[in-house]
Parts: structure tokens; sequence; C-alpha cells
């Protein structure tokens, strides 16, 4: 009996130890590095968002912010000198991690790509044709400035895109009209996210759905995840005012914070870059400008544009369609066998599609195009075109070098468990009325922190719809909580140095990256309060949306108006300039 008895508690000691491996192997080790680093996770974003400002070298400053990351995950009690070897080893692995995902890859495949193109339009005289046109229409500041901001509400189905695309054709005209490279780069960044986050088809609707319809399972209901998305859209207060904002300095021409400073800088010496800006921005590559005699052409822009654009659509519906056809989903198969083309089909289709591999296929069939259209015109020989698409190509490598460094950084971030330490912290009890507002600013400070939109979106959102529900299970009360997690995560990645679109968006600009961040940040903060306090405040105590959206539009005028300051000096100021205004 002792020995049979010796042998049941061996075995369920046995098992009891078995279960606790399971159970450690079921930990979140993100979790686990939050628990055991705390404050401590706050570092890497705090390390390199710090530097980037005093030295303004973005890519130093992000490679110290992943060294702190690998270096604490490596520091597990034993030898501080090895922890500093295996840190240093890790970022390269990180950086091969975040070359070697298909995402990332196709991603700096499209920036380099999209470069090549824009060196073939240019060669060809299409930018200088494009900026000549519209400069004959934009005769003034302030028609430049709306007409980038139309151009990028046109680019409306791809962040990325728009950021790559808007910067190079709107350049010239800017410069011309002496615009300075921050501001232009601030209305590429102010309507690349804002408006494909709620375009009602975009390269973000599918996974934004996603989000929403799986958050609405977790507390038992099935949901038309569009129609929620849709109903979110009066409550994206961020995304709307930014818009907003971006016109009414246009219109007033009236400016502040450091981005007045830039604006008269340009406007009155005509100096469209700051002067610690390196000599590449300072003046266009001589093997990148038309060639003397062509006849300038707006096709040649227009054509190769145009085919990006449209075989971007294209490939969008392509690529989803076989993503579609290739699961599990029934129903959504029984769609597209049934009714393919109808904007339910469309708009699941784009949802789905891998942007990255889409725009870099539409690049890369626009650049072929470039070629055939030059050669034939007898522009260039097909080496002198390739030769100037791979010249394209190395403008950008820089900005390959810098997202790879931020992917990077993002997976230290993710691995050390940053978000889920942010959000233990700031979460807790909660007022109704209060819990709009903590959403979007907790969304914004992960986003900021972070450096993605999407990560932020996929941490809150699975959080946001079952705290929202247990504390009112109000429909419209979970659809604003929703939106503020999708539109704080947006205000966020807006601000943060580190963020790839703020990156692109510079880059496509030609400004200083660390200068569009500083100009950009207090726009987008002054933005961000106002839509809390002009938006989710009054929203979370009752106010219906088609009250409180219309006053914080006019909050944003106000502001705009009667904070910011003329940008011109009405002595600097000519005849002809007045007759425009």
């Amino acid at each position: 009996m002792r020995k049979r008895g010796f042998i049941l508690i061996l075995t369920f000691m046995l098992f009891a130890l078995c279960m606790n491996l399971g159970f450690a192997e079921e930990l979140d080790p993100a979790q686990v590095n939050a628990d055991k680093f705390g404050l401590l996770t706050l570092l890497p974003p705090l390390v390199a968002i710090v530097l980037a400002f005093i030295t303004k070298n973005v890519v130093l400053s992000l490679f110290l912010g992943v060294f702190s990351g690998t270096f604490l995950i490596s520091l597990n009690g034993s030898n501080f000198i090895m922890a500093l070897f295996n840190g240093f080893l890790s970022i390269i692995d990180n950086v091969l991690s975040s070359l070697a995902d298909p995402w990332n890859a196709g991603i700096i495949l499209q920036c380099l790509t999209i470069g090549g193109l824009i060196a073939l339009i240019t060669k060809m005289g299409g930018a200088k044709a494009i900026a000549e046109s519209l400069a004959k229409r934009a005769k003034s500041p302030k028609s430049a400035q709306i007409f980038t901001w139309i151009l990028g509400l046109i680019v409306f189905f791809d962040d990325y895109a728009n950021a790559l695309i808007v910067g190079p054709i709107m350049r010239p005209v800017t410069d011309r009209m002496k615009i300075s490279r921050e501001k232009l780069s601030f209305i590429i960044d102010a309507t690349a996210a804002p408006i494909a986050g709620i375009a009602i088809i975009s390269t973000w609707i599918g996974y934004e759905i996603s989000l929403i319809k799986d958050a609405y399972a977790s507390i038992g209901q099935q949901v038309n995840a569009y129609s929620v998305f849709i109903s979110t859209i009066p409550y994206r207060f961020y995304n709307i005012l930014i818009l907003i904002f971006i016109v009414c300095t246009a219109v007033f021409l009236r400016e502040f914070g450091p981005m007045l400073k830039c604006e008269r800088r340009a406007r009155n010496n005509g100096k469209v870059l700051s002067d610690e800006m390196d000599s590449k921005f300072l003046q266009e590559s001589k093997e990148n400008q038309p060639k003397e005699g062509i006849k300038l052409s707006v096709w040649n822009a227009i054509i190769p544009i145009g085919v990006l654009i449209f075989a971007s659509l294209l490939g969008f519906y392509y690529n989803g369609y076989n993503t579609i056809m290739g699961g599990e989903d029934a129903a959504l198969i029984e769609l597209l066998k049934n009714s393919p083309m109808s904007f339910t089909a469309v708009r699941e289709t784009f949802g789905v599609a891998d942007a990255s591999i889409v725009l870099f296929q539409g690049a890369l069939f626009a650049s072929i195009v470039a070629i055939v259209m030059g050669t034939s015109q007898k522009i260039f020989k097909v080496s002198e075109a390739i030769e100037t698409w791979v010249n394209g190509m190395n403008a950008l490598v820089i900005t390959g070098v810098i997202l790879l460094l931020a992917w990077s950084l993002s997976g230290v971030i993710k691995e050390l468990g940053t978000a889920k330490f942010l959000v233990s912290v700031l979460s807790g009890a909660i007022p109704k009325f209060l819990l709009p507002s903590i959403i979007f600013a907790l969304a914004a400070i992960i986003s900021f922190a972070t450096g993605t939109s999407y990560g932020t979106m996929g941490i809150l959102m699975p959080l946001t719809i079952p705290l929202a529900h247990a504390i009112s299970p109000e429909s419209s009360y979970i659809i604003m909580s929703a939106g503020a997690v999708l539109t704080g995560a947006t205000f966020g990645d807006h601000c943060s140095p580190i963020s790839d679109t703020t990156i692109m968006s510079s880059m496509g600009a030609g400004c200083n990256h660390i200068d569009h961040v500083n100009t950009q940040i207090v726009y987008a903060l002054t933005v961000g309060s106002i839509s809390i306090l002009f938006g989710y405040l009054p929203a979370g105590l009752g106010v219906p949306v088609y009250v409180t959206l219309p006053i914080a539009i006019l909050a944003i005028i106000g502001t705009v108006y009667f904070v910011g300051k003329p940008v011109e000096d009405a002595e600097a100021v000519s005849l002809k300039d007045v007759a425009d205004l």
C-alpha cells in the first residue's frame, strides 16, 4: 500500500509539474517582459524619440533605440558585458527578421520602385510639365496648398502611395509658390493616413473591419462589421478635423508654432528649406533633370501615374479575389462567384489584398510603361532609362534603411511588452463619459511610442469593445469607443518620428525628417486636444455627434484664425500676390 501510495503521489507531482510547464509555455513572453521590466519597457522608444530630436540623426537614434531594447532583453541577470554583446548581435537578427517579412520587403520594394518611376517621369519632363500646368492654376500659396490637399484626397486608397506620389508631383509647384517643405510634408502626412483610415474602400479597411468583427464576437454579438465601421466615421474626430485644419491654414494663410517660422522663412526669403538641410535636398540631381530641348508634355506624367493608380486598383481586386477564393469563408466565396463586381465584393477584396505587393507590382508595371514612352519619343535609350530608374531608386535607399530600423524597433518594443505595460498602467476604473477620451489618449500614447497605428489598433480594439459594452451596452457608445481607438492610433502615429508614414511623408516632400516632425507635432497635438475637448468629452456626456462635430469644426476654424498669425507681412506682399489672394 505504501509503495502504491508513493507511486500515486509521484504521479500526481509529475502531472502537476507537466501542467505547470504547459501553462508556462502558454505564457505570453511580452507580458512576462512587461511584468519583469515595468517602466524600463519604455526605454527603447524614449531613447529613439529623444535622441532623434536632440541629434537630428534618425538612423543613429533608431539604432540606439533598438540596441537599448535588445540589451534589456539580453540582460537576464548574468554578465553585463555579455548582455551588451548579445544585444548587438540581436540588432542584426531584428533587422534581418524585418527584411525577411514579406510585407516589409514589399514596402521597401514599393518605395524603391516608385522612386525609380518618379525619376523616369522627371527625366521625360513630365514632372516639370505638370508643375508648369499646375502653376498656371495655382497662382498663389493658397491655391497651391489646396491643390496639394485635393491630390492627397484623390490618392485615398493607400497612405504609402499617397506619401510617395503627392510629394514629388507637388514639390516643384509649392517651391515656386515659396511654400516651405515642412508645410508640404505636413499636408502630405495629414492627408495620407487620415483619409485612408476613413475611406469606404482602402487598404486599411479590411484590417479595421476584422478587428471590429472579432471584438464584437468576444461579447457574443454577430454584427455587420462594415456597417459598424461606417458608423464610426462621424466619431473619427481627429481624421476629420486634421483634414479641415489643412484647408483653414491654406485659406487664411495663418500659421503658428514652428510652422509659422518656416513659412515666413520661405515666403519672405524664398528659402523653402532650412539652413541645416543636407545638400542633397537643396538641389535636384542633375541626372534627374529633363533633357534639354525635349518637348514638355503633361502626358509623360499623367499616363505613368495613371497606370500606377489603375494597376494598383486592379491589383487590389485581383490579389484580394485570389486570397478569398483560396480561403475557407464559404459566404465570401459564394459572393465572388455570384456578384464579383458588386460594391460588397470590391470592398471585401480590397480589404484582404496585400497592399505592399500590389503597389510594388503596380509601380513596376508603370515604370515599364514610362520606359517604353521615353524610348519611343527618343528622349533616352533603354540603357539610359534603366540607369535613370536605378538612380531614382538610390535616392530612396536611406528611406529603406530608416524603415528597417523603425520596424526593428517596433519588433523589440513588442517583445518587451511596452504596449501591454502602458495598457496595464493607464487602464482601470473609468467613468462612462471619460472612456472614449481615455481610449483616444491611450491609443495615441501607444501609437506614438511604438510608431505603428496597426499594432495599436490590434492591441486596444479587443479590450475596448468589451469594456465599453460592460460600462454601457448602448450601440452608439460602443461605436464611439471603437472610433476612438481607430482615430487615436492615427493621431499618435501622426506625431511619432519613428512611424513609417511620417518617414515616407518627409522623404516624399524632400524635407528633413526631424524638421517635419518638429513642425507637425504642434499641429497634431492642437487638433488632438480639440478632438477631446469638443468631440469625445461632450459625446461621452451624451451630446449627439451631429452637434459635437460641427462645434469641433468651428473650434478648428477659430483656432487657426485667432491663434494663427499671418504668414506674409503686408509690406512683403506684392500687388500681384494680393490680387491672387
